[in-house]
């Protein structure tokens, strides 16, 4: 086996050397055409690249939000009653509450394939292919939903709607995670979380009072058409996940997208340092793809990731990894919040209030989540991921516990109480689970398994979620206010998991993560204490090589990127 080649001696820093017709990276010994990654240059930089972003993925979860929250003030709107009779619930009909159920929650089964599909296109479509696809499923899915006339027209219009929006929200957090620097990262999703509790507002409530026309139903299931063709156009004028284009040997545009997201020139430090971070966690997951020439020209196909390599531990840990994404995400709707989502105005009637006034509450309640999830906002950076989880947990606990209590007193001053704490659970969730489990998700997994992976963590998502909205309306028709025991109690066994095997994510790139992993794996340490040490190498540097298994002939002029050892299964 021949020695390696000597490697040349690098300039102090990339500014000290001549202009060159190509770039050439210290960290590298990688040369790109300058004329090409310009030619690639994405429409926006910096600022203006970010918000564009935030807002292309905003709009995708206010739809999110606003087609799951839709439902829950039409189920008593008298016009909806008439053209659906089956949802009315009364002593003459007590079966009608499975049927009332399913029309809410056979949405989940819709959005569960949707998720599900994406273990196979997600990756061979990219991040933005797949928006455009799931946004337009949906606008067929709502335009159906919209000229419905009867029960299982509808049921199937929900189906399909939902299967666009599987692949969304099994994309978008995805897309968002992988274009966003590790510092703002949890702030920009987050932000995304605060959107999904945007959905109907007052808007709903502002059309029950047009009680002698279908349009009370008609026009707020239509409005999300609204949405549906914002994303679709919007994503259209952004570029590709850098991760992604990478992955798939796009080398020059994701240079260029590197470039315009932190708003320095390519052959800045930084921007160099965050490339070879990416090229780095391909070589360890991914060694054919690539190339082995000093000068990267080739796309070479990238061999796509099996649903064997998600049951894999060593040090990528992706069956670990995988795991925890998908008990978040499952965890999520078994705190009980979508009692509360598709069910708020039936609740508020439960508590003795008026058709209007339960309404009202409704609107204000959802008003009161979309405020109260800019705590998470503000805090999500500076606490953690954790810290919000076990506070937001413990809360959702003692307050399913407190409304089971009152439920068995049922008088009056116990209602109003009961109605107080309806918001207070919104507060908690919104502080510990409402964009956490998104966020959570799309920064754990690794580069390769990064898309089934999510397909899955979401697929739990819409499974548990079908789960809790099929079951929430006969419990409580049969057990009444035991109900919110189930729940507390389910809350309650969430706290330990979080605490003994989440890994803290913040702070550190998406790269970085894959480092954390692996010195765990390598040590034989839990990754929870791994993640809680400041000493940790970052991404891209010669100590996280090592700890990768990545050969260092990937940085030489050679270009070799193949690891040093292999992968342990």
């Amino acid at each position: 086996m021949s020695a390696p080649p000597t490697p040349t001696k690098q300039p102090a820093s990339i500014d000290d050397k001549p202009q060159h017709e190509e770039i050439e990276s210290v960290q590298l010994g990688i040369q790109l055409d300058p004329t090409e990654v310009a030619a690639h240059a994405p429409l926006f930089r910096g600022r203006r690249l970010t918000a564009a972003l935030a807002f292309v993925a905003g709009t995708g979860f206010t739809l999110f939000g606003y087609d799951q929250g839709v439902m829950s003030a039409l189920l008593t709107a008298n016009q909806f009653e008439d053209t659906f009779p089956q949802v009315v619930v009364d002593s003459s009909h007590p079966n009608h509450a499975t049927l009332q159920s399913f029309l809410i929650a056979i949405y989940e089964v819709g959005c569960l394939t949707g998720a599900l599909s994406n273990l196979w296109i997600g990756d061979k479509l990219g991040r933005r292919r797949t928006i455009v696809l799931g946004g337009c499923i949906m606008i067929i899915g709502a335009i159906v939903q919209t000229a419905s006339y009867n029960y299982w027209q509808l049921v199937v219009a929900r189906i399909f709607t939902g299967f666009g929006n599987g692949l969304n929200t099994s994309t978008v957090p995805t897309y968002h995670a992988e274009c966003s620097p590790a510092a703002k990262r949890g702030k920009l999703i987050m932000l995304e979380g605060s959107l999904i509790t945007f959905g109907v507002m007052w808007f709903d409530f502002a059309l029950y009072f047009v009680t002698g026309s279908s349009a009370q139903w008609r026009v707020p299931i239509a409005l999300q058409l609204v949405f549906e063709f914002i994303m679709v156009i919007c994503v259209g004028f952004l570029p590709e996940s850098p991760r992604w284009l990478v992955k798939h040997g796009h080398h020059a545009e994701a240079m260029a997208v590197i470039s315009a997201l932190e708003d320095k020139d390519p052959s800045d430090a930084e921007v160099q340092r965050t490339y070879y971070g990416i090229r780095e966690a391909v070589a360890i997951e991914s060694p054919g793809v690539l190339a082995s020439e000093e000068k990267i020209e080739s796309k070479p196909r990238p061999s796509k990731a099996s649903l064997r390599e998600l049951l894999t531990g060593g040090r990528s840990q992706n069956f670990r990894r995988a795991t925890i994404g998908v008990v978040c995400q499952m965890m999520q709707q078994l705190t009980g919040i979508n009692l509360i989502t598709y069910y708020a105005t039936i609740l508020f009637q439960r508590l003795g209030l008026s058709d209007v006034n339960s309404r009202i509450m409704a609107a204000a309640n959802g008003t009161e989540y979309f405020l109260a999830s800019y705590i998470a906002y503000a805090l999500v950076e500076r606490v953690g991921r954790r810290k919000l989880m076990l506070v937001g947990t413990a809360g959702q606990c003692i307050t399913m516990l407190l409304l089971a209590i009152l439920g068995s007193i049922n008088n009056g001053p116990a209602q109003v109480i009961s109605a107080i704490l309806l918001f207070a659970f919104n507060t908690f969730f919104a502080i510990g689970w409402l964009g956490m489990a998104w966020l959570y998700c799309a920064e754990l997994a690794g580069l390769r398994i990064r898309a089934p992976a999510n397909a899955l963590s979401t697929a739990s998502n819409w499974t548990f979620n079908f789960v809790v909205v099929m079951v929430v309306g006969p419990s409580f028709n049969n057990i009444s206010w035991r109900t919110y025991i189930v729940f507390a109690a389910l809350n309650a066994a969430i706290i330990p998991v979080v605490y003994f095997f989440f890994p803290e994510t913040g702070g550190r790139s998406l790269e970085d993560m894959d480092v954390v992993f692996a010195l765990a794996y390598n040590e034989g340490l839990d990754p929870v204490k791994v993640s809680l040490r400041k000493d940790v190498p970052l991404a891209g540097s010669r100590e996280a090589d090592e700890i990768l298994g990545v050969n260092p002939g990937l940085r030489s002029r050679t270009g070799n990127s193949t690891p040093s050892t292999s992968v342990e299964p």
